[in-house]
This record gives C-alpha cells, structure tokens and sequence, in this order.
C-alpha cells in the first residue's frame, strides 16, 4: 500500500530511526529517506545555483542528524518504494485537513498561461481525498472531456495502399510493380479523413498511461469512458515527433492546454528540467513564478475598468547602458497616459515581525528595486509577499521604506481572501497616482 507524506512549504523532514519520542517531526523510513537526499542532488544538479537552494536543502543537526528542509516548490515527489510525498504550499493559518492549501494552489496553478483552461470545475473535486496527482489528472480529464463534447478534430491524411477500389490518384510505376498480375488492384495515393492527426495520438497516450497511474477511482473510471472515442486513434510511437507537428490554431484552440498537460505527464516533468532518474520521478512547480503569474492575473481582472496599462515582465530597460547588459525585468509595471509608472513585484517569501532582521527582506531584493526606480524613473516601488500569520499587523498599512524621492513598500497579499488583497493593492496605486498628479 502506498504511503502518502502530506508536507507544507518549510517544514523538515528527518530519518524515523533518528526520531525521538519528544520531536513532533516529520519522518520517512531510513531507505526512503536516503533515496529522497539522492533526488535532492540529483535534482538540484539541473537548476541554477540560485534555484537549487530555493527547492530542498539536506543539512545536519544535532539529535536530528540530516534534516531535509522543504522550500519554494510545490508539487508531487513519487519515490520509487511507492511513497508519495505532497508537498503544499504554506497559504493558511487554520488548515488542518490541507483542504485550503489544496484548492488555493490549484487556483494559483490555473493562472499560468500553460495551465490556463475555462473549463475546469473544481468544486467536483473530493480534495479530502486526492492527492495533487490525482487532482492534476482530474483538471487533465475535465479538459479532454470539453474537447471530446464539441468534437475531436479531424484532418485529410495521405496515404498509399494497394486497393481494389480505385481512388485518388494512381501511381503508375507501383502499379506496374505490384500489379502486372493482379489487374483487379489499384496502387493509389489518396486523402483520408482521420482522427488519427498527432494532437489525439498524444492525448491517447496520456489516457492510457494515466489509467495506469491513477488510483483513484472515480478518475479510473472517466479514463475508461474517455478512450472510447479514441478507438479509431492509434498512440504516439515518438512523443517528440507528434509534439513536433502539433502547431495551435484557431482551428484547434482547444488542444492548447491538453497538450501542456499532456507534456507534463508523458515526460514526468512541469517547469523544472528535471524529469524523474533512478529514485524518483516529480511533478514539482516553482511557487515564486506560480505567485507572480496569479497577482498579475488578479490584478488584471480588477482593474479592467480603470485606463492603467499593465505589463508584466517588462523589458525596456537594462542595468548598463553601454553596452546594454543586465536586462531588468520587473514583475509587473503599471503606466498612466502621461507616463507616470508605478513598479510592482512579487516575492514567494515568508517575511518575519522583527524591524532590526529587516523583517526578512534581503538586502539584494532592495538593491534590486533601487535600480527598478531608478531606470523607469518611479517614485513609487510595491514589492507583494504572501501573507503569514506573523506579519496580519501590517496587512492594510503595509511596511514602508524611504530614500529621496523613492518610496519601496511592503504589501501582504492574503490567498485566502484574495479580493480583499486586490482591492488594496488596487487603492495602493491608485493613492499613489493621484498623489504625484
């Protein structure tokens, strides 16, 4: 039977046989435990530095010996013992069934441009009792079941074949080949109309490997239903090929999300390049660009009635002039008509109530909104944390710094209460717009 290990972001995991009766901990078997640390490595040999140390990190400790530390990734580690290690994002204060934490994340998820389906419900989900990967099928399946109601699509495929009918158009140097004998054939090249066009070989595919996968049964039995109107479909015999001729139209807009999701199962990866080696396989996905993708999707909603201009990860401008080095890329960059700018971006970061650490703000992150304000000649810097429960007492002033003529504020963004958040964040910019007028 699989054990499931339900972790959120910053919580620790030791070795059960280092574990003492005194430490509310969380633990895995020795064997496991290892194989954990091998992936860590393994893992963290495909990411930058700067990456690898935002994901897990294996230290020692005294009477706990090594700890493996959970950081800004979110997902599904499936060890090959059959353990399952979930990791959820730390996003609420009163969660104890991880209920929250689940159904915030898929909500952030579906903001990125990769994931970005209409079509999937999430209050038919028993989050209760799915894992991330058994919700992840589940969001795969709503998708597949919206293109299968308004029709799998099909295309004119060449073909060549020696038939007894004639059609198409006869190739006469064949002909002559195979059918000096057999008069009553026809060697032919001819068009056939078929389902059996790249996008639904993938699709198929993924069905069959996720029926294999899955064990949760209500998404068992959608599979089943689902591969019946991919009878006609053979499977994709080369993943790089088919994904290679699959190009997204308005012909086929609805393929658009299958297919990444698609990507993501056959491949065993999302954004990380890592995909699954000896000890495990993942389906992890960094929270830091997950957290900047849904504030900016947010805030685009909610100002669409206002004339602001908002870009995200803007790139006009660079550190160094001559020669241009240094690309600065703010997460988002809101424009008035005359020109003003207003400078947001966003940290996936647990900032601390304590003025004299700084409150937990790097010194590095400040540098880099100096020359934010400074390049886009902006008065006004808003840097957006996610909200935790030690920092609640500045959830509506925010915190602020001042240097000449630039203020950098600190704003929480609450992901439980995610409209009060945006209406602040909205009147934060709104202030300071007319306060420069």
């Amino acid at each position: 039977m699989k054990k499931t290990l339900i972790v959120k972001e910053y919580d620790e995991i030791i070795n059960e046989d280092n574990k003492k009766e005194w430490m509310n901990v969380h633990t895995l078997p020795s064997s496991t435990f290892n194989n954990l640390k091998v992936f860590i490595e393994e893992f963290n040999t495909e990411l930058t530095e700067a990456d690898a140390l935002d994901f897990m990190r294996v230290s020692y400790r005294r009477d706990y010996g090594d700890v493996i530390s959970i950081k800004n990734y979110v997902g599904l580690i499936q060890m090959n013992d059959g353990t399952q290690i979930e990791v959820l994002p730390k996003v609420s204060f009163d969660d104890e069934n991880n209920r929250v934490a689940k159904e915030v994340f898929i909500k952030m998820l579906r903001s990125l441009k990769e994931f970005s389906g209409k079509v999937f419900n999430s209050a038919s989900l028993n989050v209760d009792r799915m894992n991330l990967y058994e919700i992840f099928i589940s969001m795969y399946l709503q998708e597949v079941r919206y293109l299968v109601k308004k029709g799998i699509k099909s295309f004119y495929e060449l073909k060549e074949d020696n038939l007894r009918v004639y059609k198409g158009k006869l190739k006469v140097k064949d002909q002559q080949r195979f059918n000096l004998i057999h008069k009553e054939r026809f060697y032919v090249e001819y068009d056939e109309y078929t389902t059996n066009r790249p996008e639904n070989k993938i699709v198929k595919s993924t069905l069959l490997k996720l029926q294999k996968l899955s064990n949760y049964i209500e998404n068992i039995r959608e599979i089943k239903n689902l591969l019946t109107y991919f009878e006609l479909v053979s499977t994709s015999d080369n993943y790089d090929y088919d994904f290679s001729k699959v190009v997204i139209n308005r012909s086929n807009k609805e393929y658009e999300t299958i297919m990444n999701w698609s990507k993501v199962f056959l491949y065993n990866k999302s954004f990380t390049t890592f995909s699954g080696t000896t000890t495990a396989r993942a389906l992890l996905f960094p929270m830091e660009k997950v957290f900047e993708s849904y504030v900016a999707n947010e805030l685009k909603k909610a100002s669409r009635n206002v004339t602001w201009d908002i870009s995200t990860q803007d790139r006009g401008f660079f550190l160094f002039d001559a020669p241009e080095k240094f690309s600065l890329r703010p997460d988002i960059v809101v424009k008035k008509d005359n020109d003003e700018k207003i400078i947001l971006d966003t940290k996936w970061k647990v900032l601390v109530n304590n003025e004299r650490q700084n409150y937990g703000v790097s010194q590095s992150d400040m540098y880099q909104m100096y020359a934010y304000a400074k390049k886009y000649d902006s008065k006004k810097i808003i840097i957006i944390y996610p909200l935790n429960p030690g920092m609640i007492g500045y959830l509506n002033e925010g915190i602020e710094f001042i240097s000449e003529d630039i203020s950098v504020k600190l704003l929480f963004f609450d992901l439980v209460n995610v409209e009060l958040s945006v209406e602040r964040l909205l009147e934060e910019i709104a202030n300071e717009v007319r306060s420069e007028l």
